[in-house]
């Protein structure tokens, strides 16, 4: 909610979302739509999902996404 919330609140018009989540076993399930429903005229993208509970053992894929990602 906090994330929606934010979306709620900016315009990310013409900018680019990348989602990123954890989760236990839905991984993006809706989120990326949701998204797009809040931010119609951002380019949303799915991104990285990383099961919760195997994060800590990603740390390194998860910062080579993040690199790899950034404008």
């Amino acid at each position: 909610m906090p994330v929606y919330s934010f979306l709620d609140a900016h315009d990310l018009a013409g900018k680019t979302v990348n989602v990123f989540v954890t989760h236990e076993g839905s991984r993006f399930s809706n989120t990326v739509g949701t998204i797009q429903g809040l931010e119609p005229d951002a380019r949303v993208q799915e991104g990285l999902a990383v099961q919760g509970g195997s994060v800590s053992d990603e740390e390194q894929n998860i910062r080579q996404w993040v690199k790899d990602h950034q404008n």
